[in-house]
């Protein structure tokens, strides 16, 4: 049998350093937040060296960066409240992004409301593509929760995906992969990878996650690879199949000794 090409694993770690977080851990690459994650403010680079100083530092130690957008954003709703200001705050992380030298932007699908039609979410996407300048990947990453979301079932997905592409743009979209998000969000593990890949062609990147909730729950609560209710061979078994780099988002221990040692023993 031959053997499988070897995966990148990283780890989402806190943005004060991110380059001796991955050192710390033994990896070479890191996700991490531009600033707080559950506000509308702007994106703050906390290195002592500024954008500048994260980037030459993680060129200069083989680290490859990717920031996650605030949980914030919604560029789908209806409501011009939110969107407005996702539209800017998406824009203004994705210059930043660009500055520091991150490899892509991780961004959630959002969701429209419990009586809107989620064919102007799916429009939304599309404008909201076309409104933003794309200078580094955009990755569409699903959700758990919401009957009304833009990414959390197959379906949904197949439909934001479907309108991204009609828009100036689309090429720099990718998609990002969270598997307790799938298994809480109702989709089949077996044949998720493809499944997704059948509907965007791709998957850019993976976050590996155990689930502390059963299937379908719609519950967003992470749990370390070896202790929740995701089948642990299951687990590795989408890690594998999707073959694009993997991180860590899991709670526990502040250097993820153990989910490290987990995805280097099965993967």
């Amino acid at each position: 049998m031959s053997s499988q090409p070897s995966l990148t694993f990283g780890a989402h770690v806190d943005q004060t350093d991110p380059i001796a977080e991955a050192q710390a851990r033994g990896i070479t690459m890191v996700q991490f937040f531009l600033g707080d994650p559950q506000s509308y403010k702007g994106p703050v680079v906390h290195h002592e060296g500024g954008a500048e100083g994260v980037r030459a530092a993680a060129q200069e130690a083989g680290v490859d960066l990717y920031v996650h957008a605030p949980y914030m954003i919604n560029v789908a709703t209806t409501n011009n409240r939110i969107r407005i200001p996702s539209r800017k705050l998406l824009q203004q992380h994705m210059t930043v992004a660009t500055e520091i030298g991150a490899k892509g932007l991780i961004v959630h699908g959002g969701h429209v409301g419990d009586d809107d039609d989620p064919a102007k979410g799916f429009d939304n996407w599309r404008k909201a593509i076309e409104a933003t300048d794309l200078t580094i990947p955009l990755l569409l990453e699903n959700t758990a929760g919401g009957d009304n979301a833009m990414a959390r079932h197959l379906d949904r997905i197949g439909r934001t995906w479907e309108a991204i592409q009609q828009a100036d743009g689309a090429d720099m979209v990718g998609f990002c992969l969270d598997t307790c998000h799938a298994w809480a969000g109702g989709i089949e593990l077996g044949d998720v990878v493809e499944q997704v890949r059948s509907i965007t062609g791709r998957i850019d990147l993976v976050h590996a996650n155990n689930s502390r909730d059963a299937a379908g729950s719609g519950a967003d609560r992470h749990a370390p690879l070896g202790d929740g209710q995701i089948p642990q061979d299951e687990l590795a078994d989408v890690l594998r199949a999707a073959g694009a780099p993997v991180l860590l988002e899991t709670p526990g221990a502040d250097l993820h000794e153990a989910d490290l040692a987990w995805l280097r023993e099965r993967l």
